[in-house]
């Protein structure tokens, strides 16, 4: 249910961001705009290739729980708990999706879990930096207007 309100919404503030990022340059002109300009469109530009990611990751996990949902005779074990490790495969229980870190996991009747490779591997890393980027350049940004203002 959370993946259908997540992904419009991911969808939305991609398009917003981008919008912004390169709509205020493009208004300018790159070789017009000032620093602080500058470092604002590039916090958005970073911040919707964040999003992009994380919305990329969220339809590889509706993807997986839409295969976790299947019926007849290939829904056991869930297809998307389905590993190389035919052992686990009769101790799935139950599955879950948690959204920070992107991922799905699979419970086990043991009580333990394990999370097949669904999201793949670089979406949280490279949003992580994108997003840490955008922060960074909002900041500069902050600190550039303030700067200016105080003269």
């Amino acid at each position: 249910m959370t993946l259908l309100f997540l992904i419009p919404l991911c969808i939305i503030m991609l398009f917003g961001l981008a919008g912004y990022g390169f709509g205020s340059l493009g208004r300018v002109g790159v070789r017009q705009a000032g620093r602080a300009l500058r470092l604002r469109s590039g916090a958005a530009i970073l911040g919707a290739a964040t999003v992009a990611l994380y919305t990329w990751g969220l339809l590889h996990l509706a993807g997986a729980v839409i295969g976790a949902d299947g019926n007849g005779a290939s829904a056991s074990p869930r297809p998307s708990c389905r590993t190389a490790d035919q052992d686990l495969w009769a101790t799935v229980v139950d599955s879950r999706v948690d959204y920070l870190p992107l991922r799905f996991v699979c419970e086990t009747s043991d009580g333990g879990s394990y999370v097949p490779d669904i999201v793949p591997g670089y979406i949280g890393p490279a949003a992580a930096a994108f997003g840490l980027s955008a922060v960074v350049c909002a900041a500069a940004a902050a600190v550039d207007s303030e700067r200016r203002a105080r003269r």
